[in-house]
Parts: structure tokens; sequence; C-alpha cells
């Protein structure tokens, strides 16, 4: 049997479809849905990574394959459609819209236009891409499943230097509210995951300064959750019907706080931020 035990959470046995499969948290579900039982679709802009996470499943004795797909495209995403559905031989019943690249370290007025489209148009576009290509389908397949969709704390949190990340996140949060809203009584429940710190390469693999790099490095280190641990809390939280996904405390407590207090939480994220660089 591998890896693969048995599950009787409502996400075993799915039929999933998973962007940015290739590293990650991506991996991480993708490894994840495949002990429930799951038969994995991994997709990735990177075709040999995503083929790595789908043969590592594979050697464990589970059911996984590759193909590439960049989110900001939304013909690559209605392709990995047509082609999953033809690998499953059928809809897919659960989708997670996880592809996304990190950018930060430089202040609204200064951060390049280019960057500003190039996270927008993976982090944000991406999820957009992927609602409007998989949530018709799965309503269609009239049959329970579920959306995930990837943003991160950053969507609430303001943090300064961060501009083009946080407004892509904040626009995948209300996405999925609004993708919720729609999609309520049909028996898909959509979940947003908004972790904190999570020990990724995404650090490495985006568009952000070295001193933001650095301070992103060590708060990973000294306060990140493994990507692992990150997909089992999601699916959990998606399996329960919950919408909103913090698997961190210091997450938990940032959303209350904005909530209840939004002035005063913004301006002391700005006024720390200052004590932090000055």
């Amino acid at each position: 049997m591998g890896i693969f035990g048995s599950s009787n959470k409502r996400s075993r046995e799915a039929a999933a479809v998973i962007t940015g499969a290739g590293s990650g948290i991506g991996k991480a579900f993708a490894i994840e849905l495949a002990k429930r039982g799951g038969r994995v679709v991994c997709s990735d802009v990177d075709e040999a990574s995503a083929r790595a996470t789908a043969d590592a499943i594979g050697t464990a004795g589970g059911e996984a394959t590759a193909l590439r797909c960049d989110v900001s495209r939304i013909d690559d995403l209605q392709l990995l459609a047509k082609e999953a559905q033809a690998w499953f031989g059928g809809p897919p019943s659960l989708v997670i819209n996880n592809a996304g690249v990190g950018a930060g370290g430089t202040a609204i007025g200064e951060a390049d236009l280019d960057d500003w489209n190039w996270v927008l148009g993976i982090n944000l576009w991406g999820p957009i891409h992927g609602c409007h290509v998989f949530a018709p389908i799965l309503r269609e397949a009239d049959r329970p499943g579920g959306i995930i969709n990837v943003a991160s704390a950053a969507a609430f949190g303001a943090a300064p230097g961060m501009a083009a990340y946080n407004v892509s996140k904040a626009g995948v949060l209300s996405l999925s509210e609004t993708l919720a809203a729609e999609l309520s009584g049909t028996g898909i429940n959509v979940t947003v995951l908004c972790p904190t710190f999570v020990k990724t390469n995404i650090v490495e693999a985006g568009r952000i300064t070295q001193q933001s790099t650095q301070l992103a490095d060590r708060l990973m280190r000294w306060t990140g959750f493994s990507p692992e641990r990150v997909a089992r809390t999601c699916l959990d939280t998606n399996d329960r019907g919950g919408l909103y996904c913090m698997p961190q405390p210091d997450a938990r407590i940032g959303w209350g706080i904005k909530r209840f207090t939004p002035t005063v939480y913004t301006r002391t994220v700005g006024l720390t931020t200052r004590l932090t660089n000055s």
C-alpha cells in the first residue's frame, strides 16, 4: 500500500486538480490527497516539477498525472480542464487553485508596474481563471465537491512594501467569498486558505528585495508551518464546509483585530514596520 491508508474525510477518493503542484503547498496538497485515496492531476508551469510530484505519488502506490499549465493564460486552464476530465473519465470533484509567486520590498509608486502585472497575472488571474473554468464543471456535475483557493494572511495584513502581493491575495479572498455565496446549497464547498509563513520556496522564486528576502527567510524558519501541515488543515476545513482556513494562530489573531479595529490595526502595522526598518 505504500504511504496510502484509509480516511473517512470528505476529501477521500477525490478526483483532484491542483495548480502549482510542483513544489510547496501545492505538492503537499497532491501527496496528502493521494494518501486519502484520491486521483490527482498535478499541474505546474514547470512541467518537470509537476512530473516529479506525480512520480513520487506513483512510486508510493498512488495515481497521478502531470500537466503543464500557466495559470495566467485562460487557454491553458481550459486545456487543463479538458485533459483532466479525459484522464479522470469525468469531471473533477476537487479543484485547488494554488499557483502563486511572491513579491515585495518596494513602496507603492516605486514598484515596477511590470512586477504588478506579473504578480496579479499569476496570483489573482490564476484563481479567477481556475474558478471561471472549473466552477461551472463542478456545478454541472451535480455532486458534492470542493474548490480551494490559496490566498494568504497578506490578504488582510496590509504590510507596507507588499502592495502587489497584498492586492492579489485580497482579490483571491473576495473571489472566494463571492463564489461561496454563489455555490451555497449546491454541495460544493469553497475554502480560502490564508496562512502566514509557510516553509516553501516562494521567496526564492519571487521578485523580492534582498532585505525583505532575508527577513522572510528568518520568519519562515522561526514561525513557519510545514506545507504538509497547512495542506492537511485546509483539506479538513473544506471537508467540514468551512470558508476560511487560517492554520496559524497569528493569522487568526490578525484577522480578528483587523475586523474589529481596522484603523488602529493598519496604523499599528505601518508604525511597527517603520520602527523595525529604522
